[in-house]
């Protein structure tokens, strides 16, 4: 597959994985614009918002759920959630993830 963050759940291209659990990664972006700036991606495939199904749900609430313990890790006193989707949102990546980003 040639989707590059397939490539890192699958350690096939390397990261710094800062949380992994069987459904989400969290790593390290590679050109962050806050102090802190994880990316949140779940395991399953899926390129966007756009194309999540109802029974995507879950999946994408877990990705919430991840950044909430993930921040109170980090003891984050604030943070942002973000889910750029499509290129003019500026989706850069087609598999879906959350940005987390503080200070």
């Amino acid at each position: 597959m040639d989707c590059l963050f397939c490539q890192i759940v699958n350690k096939e291209k390397p990261a710094e994985f800062i949380y992994e659990d069987q459904d989400a990664v969290a790593i390290k972006d590679i050109n962050p614009k806050a102090p802190v700036h994880l990316l949140i991606i779940p395991k399953k495939h899926l390129e966007s918002i756009k194309e999540m199904e109802e029974s995507d749900e879950k999946l994408i609430g877990h990705l919430a759920f991840v950044a909430k313990k993930i921040a109170s890790q980090k003891n984050l006193a604030g943070f942002q959630l973000i889910f750029n989707v499509g290129r003019q949102g500026g989706q850069i990546i087609d598999h879906i993830h959350l940005h987390l980003l503080s200070g």
